[in-house]
């Protein structure tokens, strides 16, 4: 079944039986809820709890210059005993609060990868994934660290991101099936479907710290990634973590007012239900302690908590950060991630509204593929009504002021990726994201140049990918060969002259590289853009 099928609603069931199903399903949801509280709750609490001031100290003296490296550290004892030394040194003359730390903990490490001399990229990228590739089964994994251990192996995207993490592993998965490991994406959408059924939905990445929130909801697009290779039982065999996943990106949704927000959730004033990114907590995010407090103070009219909460709502964007998320399009103590509508994530839904529609089929639920299908149809003209910009663009909307927020970006490209959009706005779009930030590397983010990583000049290896395929599926073969030519040129640029593959690239000028900005130095690895080059040069250069 495709995702634009019509499938019609049976008959309703008897009212006692019904009732019956309710009561089944609340006491299943009961116990569900109950097993995911123990599931956490054998979890050491994030570092910012676990070290309480000394969290504080080590991260506001900023005695590690990435804020990451503290929190991925390993205490070499017992946290408790360690915060009570600190407690009783700290007034001492002559306290050292790094070697106090140095002492009581095993600092993170990050291996030196030499590839062999003479590599083609294909071939550097295929020597790669055993490099990325981690197991950290609970035996692996030691105690009070803020690593969750997981059944599978998986893949990392490398440098600082020793984790794994949720949106990056749809694209190293198109990498990982070009490059014939298969086995590899079985076991990490087994590894996400074991923190669906453990904790709700897939974290951020595999960190205490990141338990708070998500990241944009590919869960079902790699369910379907799988399935193309391996048939339709990839689909049934994960329907239950499907519609788990789905839940949780909808909890608050039947209770939520109209023109307000629960959660991910915003119901407009028409009754119109749609999505927003969003975290559980409202602190400083351990892994950028230092910068959050930073910007919070720059925004003395605000309380600091919502600052926190935009902050982090916009990591669970995995645009962190963007001038999409800034008030004023430029200044990152105006963020404000919680009042917007954005046009990834709710066309991320609709697939995945979609793809439970198909799952449920397979498995002979009709009543759950008629309910799903209803779900797709109702978001996909939510999206052309709400986050069509009438200047000739998908975009963000928002759910605040009632108005269409920011300017274009290569989000614009989601609503096409998953056939989301209307044939002539799917032109259209086409037509305005070639005039406004095709460059001769690539697609650039945005239009705007705010030193954030997620805005110009710099560009992204998944974006390309999404926007090829969404042109692809409108029938635009030069624009799509344009976007994948041109970006993989500036990958082959980078790699020729330093032997590596990086996070992002800049596409704007004749000679582009690697990309900047942002709160951390360019990484190199790396996971998304390895995937997304294999599928490039599959497409442009099968010869190379």
């Amino acid at each position: 079944m495709s995702e634009s099928s019509l499938v019609h609603r049976p008959g309703t069931a008897r009212t006692r039986v019904s009732r019956i199903a309710g009561l089944m399903l609340l006491a299943g949801l009961a116990a569900s809820s109950l097993c995911r509280a123990e599931a956490a709750s054998t979890l050491p609490p994030p570092p910012s709890e676990l070290y309480g001031d000394l969290f504080v100290a080590v991260q506001m003296q900023q005695i590690f210059p990435d804020q990451k490296t503290f929190v991925d550290a390993v205490p070499n004892g017992d946290p408790t005993a360690i915060v009570q030394q600190y407690e009783q040194s700290k007034g001492l003359p002559h306290f050292d609060l790094k070697q106090f730390v140095l002492a009581h903990f095993t600092l993170p490490s990050e291996p030196v990868i030499t590839p062999p001399s003479g590599q083609t990229l294909r071939e550097h990228i295929d020597w790669l994934w055993p490099k990325l590739t981690r197991t950290t089964t609970a035996a692996d994994v030691p105690p009070n660290s803020s690593l969750i251990p997981l059944p599978k192996p998986y893949v990392v995207p490398g440098g600082r991101f020793r984790e794994g993490y949720y949106w990056d592993t749809y694209f190293t998965m198109l990498g990982l099936q070009e490059s014939g490991n298969e086995d590899l994406v079985d076991d990490m959408l087994d590894d996400f479907a074991y923190e669906i059924d453990q904790f709700g939905h897939i974290p951020n990445g595999n960190r205490t710290y990141y338990l708070s929130r998500s990241q944009p909801p590919f869960f079902g697009l790699m369910v379907q990634l799988a399935a193309k290779a391996e048939g339709d039982g990839v689909y049934r065999k994960y329907l239950p973590e499907l519609k788990k996943e789905y839940a949780y990106w909808m909890k608050g949704a039947d209770a939520t007012p109209r023109g307000q927000a629960t959660r991910n959730v915003v119901v407009l004033q028409d009754g119109t239900v749609l999505n927003r990114y969003w975290d559980a907590r409202d602190t400083p995010r351990d892994e950028s302690y230092y910068e959050d407090v930073t910007t919070a103070r720059q925004a003395p009219n605000r309380d600091p908590k919502e600052v926190y909460r935009d902050l982090r709502a916009a990591a669970e964007s995995g645009w962190d950060f963007s001038s999409r998320w800034l008030g004023d399009g430029r200044t990152l103590a105006t963020i404000r991630t919680t009042s917007i509508v954005p046009v990834d994530l709710n066309s991320l839904l609709f697939s995945l509204e979609a793809t439970i529609a198909k799952a449920c089929a397979l498995s002979r639920e009709f009543r759950c593929t008629a309910d799903y299908v209803q779900k797709a149809e109702r978001r996909a003209y939510a999206i052309n009504r709400y986050l069509w910009n009438p200047k000739g663009y998908y975009g963000d909307y928002d759910w605040r002021t009632g108005q269409p927020s920011g300017s274009v970006s290569a989000a614009a490209m989601y609503p096409l990726a998953v056939r989301a959009a209307w044939p002539n706005r799917a032109v259209e779009t086409i037509r305005t994201v070639r005039a406004q930030l095709l460059e001769p590397r690539g697609l650039a983010t945005t239009t705007l140049q705010t030193g954030q990583q997620w805005d110009a000049p710099n560009g992204w290896a998944p974006l390309h990918w999404l926007s090829i395929k969404g042109a692809e599926h409108y029938g635009d073969r030069r624009f799509a060969e344009e976007v994948g030519t041109r970006f993989l040129a500036d990958v082959k640029q980078v790699y020729a002259s330093d032997q590596k593959l990086v996070e992002k690239y800049v596409v704007e000028g004749p000679n582009a590289g690697g990309g900047g900005g942002g709160e951390y130095p360019l990484q190199d690895g790396f996971g998304w853009t390895n995937g997304v080059t294999l599928k490039l040069l599959d497409l442009y250069a099968p010869g190379e």
